[in-house]
């Protein structure tokens, strides 16, 4: 019953939101943080091993096979966390916004929690694919809402990109409905499945594209920039912090241990264009005089090392890939929040126009180092053991390939340090002398980001252990039927 609990708390709160019009952002604060406490009570009671657990299974639409079936192993689990750790913050970081309509914006936040929390605890294809939908829906007003001038052009771009990957990936799981002996949309049915090899290709393809597109990976990717850009800064720490975790953990999950034939025929290509994003996305990031923009190419870059990872199929991949997805939420969501105070203080996103902030504003710049030297992964930061673990995996599966992606640590330090630089360093000017320096709860704010980047950096153990039993037992289960 605590799953029921973990996922319908920020619809609850997504109702009130919308009463409380006047108090809508601590309600919806007071809502985030009430899911926070739920995932934390399930990560206590959680014993660490290859079991699903806090299990519900009720018929839903039983004529149809449909039931919602949801639970939670070691990678649900750190999924959870990172969705209900990540929406307090995103929450907190809007306290100095003023939206129109304030009840909406906020009750579309939390609604999309709940749709990111079905995706990932579903065990039901009809179910899961019911949470990708309903995660979609509120961006898309949210960013059409309350985004910037090109908000309507760019998002419909967004929006014809993920509907068209989502109904080929609804083609798949209707198609392995039909498979299964009792026509039921169970997820075990699903791996039960015994497919030939021609079926899981195209199979592949079905799910390949809906994930790929979500992450996105190169060359799904065109959407992201734009959309970044133009959504407000919760709509893009969203997009970057959660929403694109749906893909890479879609093929974790949905991907390749249904269809493992079809991995076997293309997982090398999908390698191939995942360690291109990041070469292809770092030296466009080198290129970007607009702030939002260049951190839009350095959350590709990231994840298309993520993505390597997965495809290799190895527990060092795998495990780094949990890690980094945790900790490019975590940095990432940092990074657009020092944006969007950096904007709204200067008003522009041109790095040509700012310059020497670190003197008016000491405390951001002290925060905005410590992200970004977690983005580069420096060691005994957040993103070096993920990085570590993940060109790690791909070195056993081909070195040249881990040489290309290893450029990913080169190439992303020198466009994150030139930001910085041309950001924080050199002579104040007109519009930056007067730059007032963080406050209230925008210092609370990047203190737990950088205290999160710190602590994870030290001692990432408690995350491995979370997802080690899960993962080597998925790994075991896909190898066992190549």
């Amino acid at each position: 019953m605590n799953v029921l609990i973990l996922i319908f708390m920020p619809l609850l709160g997504a109702l009130l939101a919308l009463v409380a019009k006047n108090y809508a952002k601590q309600t919806a604060l007071l809502s985030s943080l009430l899911t926070l406490a739920v995932a934390s009570f399930l990560l206590c009671g959680f014993t660490p091993d290859a079991s699903t657990q806090y299990l519900v299974n009720y018929p839903w639409i039983p004529e149809m096979g449909i039931n919602f079936k949801a639970g939670i192993d070691g990678i649900s689990m750190l999924m959870v966390l990172l969705t209900a750790g990540l929406l307090p913050i995103i929450i907190l970081s809007t306290f100095k916004h003023k939206y129109e309509n304030s009840g909406a914006f906020y009750a579309l936040v939390l609604f999309m929690q709940s749709g990111l929390l079905v995706v990932f605890t579903a065990l039901d294809g009809f179910l899961f694919y019911i949470g990708w939908e309903a995660a979609l829906i509120p961006i898309y007003f949210i960013c059409s809402l309350w985004g910037g001038e090109n908000r309507i052009q760019v998002n419909m771009k967004f929006f014809i990109y993920t509907i068209a990957g989502s109904l080929f990936m609804l083609l798949g799981i209707i198609y392995l409905h039909l498979q299964t002996p009792n026509n039921s949309y169970d997820i075990a049915d699903f791996y039960a499945l015994q497919l030939d090899s021609q079926t899981q290709s195209w199979l592949f393809w079905c799910f390949f594209l809906a994930f790929a597109i979500k992450m996105p990976i190169f060359p799904f990717h065109t959407w992201q920039p734009d959309t970044y850009t133009e959504a407000p800064t919760a709509g893009t720490m969203l997009l970057s912090g959660i929403m694109l975790k749906m893909g890479i953990y879609g093929v974790i999950r949905w991907l390749i241990p249904v269809v493992p034939l079809g991995f076997q025929q293309w997982g090398h290509l999908a390698i191939i264009l995942s360690v291109t994003g990041i070469v292809y996305a770092s030296i466009i990031a080198f290129t970007q005089k607009d702030m939002k923009r260049l951190i839009a190419y350095s959350s590709i870059a990231h994840v298309g090392l993520i993505a390597a990872g997965i495809f290799v199929w190895n527990a060092q991949g795998l495990q780094g890939a949990m890690v980094q997805m945790i900790s490019h939420g975590i940095n990432v969501v940092g990074l657009f929040f020092i944006a969007d105070i950096i904007i709204n203080r200067t008003q522009t996103r041109e790095l040509a126009l700012l310059g020497g902030v670190a003197k008016p504003a000491p405390k951001l710049a002290i925060a905005f180092l410590i992200i970004t030297l977690g983005t580069v992964a420096l060691p005994l930061t957040n993103g070096f053991i993920g990085e570590f673990l993940l060109l790690n995996g791909v070195y056993q599966y081909c070195i040249y390939y881990a040489a290309v992606a290893g450029l990913t640590i080169i190439f992303g330090s020198g466009y994150m340090l030139r930001m910085y630089k041309a950001i924080m360093q050199g002579n104040t000017n007109d519009l930056t002398v007067n730059f007032k320096d963080i406050s209230g709860t925008e210092m609370v704010t990047l203190f737990i980001i950088t205290f999160l980047i710190i602590v994870i950096g030290v001692y990432p153990q408690p995350i491995l252990h979370i997802s080690e039993a899960a993962i080597t037992n998925l790994i075991a289960t896909v190898n066992a039927k190549l």
